[in-house]
This record gives structure tokens, sequence and C-alpha cells, in this order.
């Protein structure tokens, strides 16, 4: 079978995953050597030295099928197959579901034996295998691609007012396995603390948690019991965890969100910038 990096000398497998019929690659271009315009050479140069990069998803299917976020697809060869999902049974049906969650009416699925490619990104791709019936929910817009055995729905919160005062979305993805799922991120995974829970309590000032498992359970809260403990504490509401599974927190969301704010107002100093990933 074809390789995805082909004839290219400038792009190397930085992470290698295998389940089932389905193997994974995480590919990552060294440079980008067709750059002529000397501005943006140098500001490639840069990026690259603080490794943005681009990357890209390469999928090797035997037998195998999978499910990729829409407009995710680059090129794929061999016998391969694309299905939508939708027939004439349950097209309303789905229609007025995604009208109503934002759901996708259908997200793509490929099907067979053969190479997939998927479209290139500045952004960091996060990789995992789910158990059988281990199930997690992902924040809004990070799903990329799923193994076909894994069950991917829209879920929603149990209340408005938890969403809203938690900085979620009403509406979130359940990715259930077995099976390979990978997410996009504008955090790499150095940078993401995976917290396991047993049992325990999780109390987190901010909106920075990528992942949890759908074993746990998520509420809003005062970060003290009273409303004078909260204005002295300086806290206010907090994202509260409770049960047995692990939650993924990326507090440096904020701060690369902080700073393209910045760069997008022409602010060159941190000086006076808000890292605070609290809603307080």
């Amino acid at each position: 079978m074809k390789t995805a990096t082909g004839t290219r000398e400038n792009v190397k497998i930085i992470e290698e995953y295998a389940s089932g019929g389905l193997k994974v690659e995480v590919l990552e271009y060294e440079k980008l050597l067709g750059i002529s315009n000397s501005s943006m050479a140098q500001q490639v140069y840069f990026m690259e030295k603080q490794n943005i990069r681009v990357r890209q998803i390469a999928l090797y299917l035997n037998n195998e099928k999978v499910t990729i976020e829409k407009g995710a697809m680059s090129y794929f060869q061999g016998n391969i197959q694309m299905v939508s999902g939708v027939t004439l049974g349950n097209a309303l049906g789905r229609m007025v579901r995604g009208a109503v969650t934002g759901e996708q009416m259908a997200q793509p699925e490929y099907t067979g034996s053969g190479l997939l490619v998927l479209e290139p990104s500045f952004r960091h791709f996060l990789v995992l295998e789910l158990a059988p019936n281990e199930s997690v929910i992902v924040d809004d817009g990070m799903f990329y691609c799923a193994q076909g055995s894994v069950t991917v729905k829209t879920v929603s919160q149990r209340n408005l007012s938890s969403a809203v005062a938690g900085g979620e979305t009403m509406f979130q993805q359940q990715l259930t396995g077995p099976g390979i799922i990978i997410l996009e991120s504008i955090v790499p995974m150095a940078e993401i603390d995976i917290i396991d829970m047993d049992n325990d309590v999780l109390k987190v000032d901010g909106n920075f948690a990528v992942l949890r498992s759908s074993t746990l359970d998520f509420t809003v809260e005062r970060s003290a019991k009273t409303l004078i403990g909260s204005a002295v504490s300086g806290e206010g509401l907090v994202n509260v965890y409770r049960g047995t599974g692990q939650v993924w927190l990326a507090p440096t969301i904020k701060v690369y969100k902080t700073l393209e704010n910045a760069q997008r107002m022409g602010i060159t100093s941190t000086k006076g910038m808000n890292m605070n990933t609290s809603r307080s």
C-alpha cells in the first residue's frame, strides 16, 4: 500500500497508533520550503522555532470504517467508499435534531481498505484509544476522527444554567468505545494535565477542561459555601466534577487566546494582559 509520506522528504511520522483494522499516523512537515515572500519567510521561521508546524493525519484502513469531521478529507487511495449515513428514513429526524443542537446532519464515513489522508492543520492532534463502553465528552469543535467501532453522538448539558455559567456550550459530543478517536486541539498533549478521579471532587476555576469521562457529574457552583466567602476568595463560580473518571485540563488555552486577541488588537506587550482563566 502507498504510504502517506510518499516521495516527500520533508514529512516525518511523529506518532503511530493501531487498533483492529485501523492504523493512524500523525505526520509533521519539518519545514515549509515553498515560501518565496521574505516577510512571510521571517514569520514562518519564528513559527517553526516555536514548534508551530503543519501536521496531518493519515489513516490506513483494512476492511475498516472511520467517521471524520465534515470537510476534513484531503485525499484517499484504494478500495474506499464514502457514505453519508443519511437515508430516507432518518433524514428528517437528523435535520430537526441538527436545527436544535447545531449537530451536522451527517458526518462523512469512509469504509473499505486503503489510505485516507486528512487536511493539514497548524493545530495539534490528540489520539487516544477508548476501551469497550468507555465514554468521554469532548469540548466543542475538538472532534476530528473516530474509528468505526466508536459511537459518536451529540449530548446536551443536564441543565442550561450549568452550560451558561460554566462557559460550556449547551451541546457537546460524546464518544463511546471501543476504538481510536482523534481530537484537534490548540494545546499540545505536553500541556494537558490528566486528572484521575476515584469517587472524588475536582473544582476548576474556568473553562479549560477539554475532555471528561461521561461517568462524571458536572455542575457549576460557588467557590465557597457563602456569597461572602466567594467574594473574599475572588473566585466566584467554579466548574465542579464529581465521581470516578478522568478530566483533561489545559490551563494554557486562555493564555493562547489572550495572545491571539492582543495580536489582533496590535498590542505588543504582555504586561497588561489578563491571563486569568476564571469568569470572576
